[in-house]
């Protein structure tokens, strides 16, 4: 139940960031000046854009301490996920993997 959950938070987590990045890619390219520009045009997108950035260093920590605890491997490929698409991605993945690995070891 768990696990179906966190597969469920993984596929939104990728689709609904990607529905509003790839528009971007379309209209823009890959302009990375604009892309920060446009990040942090106001302060609400900026407050937003420092959320996603603790947020995504908090997501490292847990992934390589839980990670390291649990015996998980791959830890890095989360960090990827995390800076490819962003912490709704990266971190209900490691959720989901780490439930696996955890009623792996309870049985």
């Amino acid at each position: 139940m768990l696990q179906s959950f966190y597969l469920i938070l993984c596929i939104l987590g990728f689709v609904l960031p990607y529905s509003q990045f790839v528009p971007f890619l379309l209209e823009h390219g890959l302009d990375i000046k604009l892309f920060f520009e446009q990040l942090f045009a106001n302060r609400i997108s900026g407050f937003f854009g420092m959320d996603v950035a603790v947020s995504s260093l908090v997501l490292w920590t847990f992934v390589f301490w839980e990670g390291t605890r649990l015996k998980m491997r791959y830890l890095w490929v989360y960090v990827v996920c995390n800076l490819l698409v962003g912490v709704s991605f990266g971190l209900p993945l490691f959720l989901l993997i780490r439930q696996r690995q955890v009623e792996q070891q309870t049985d």
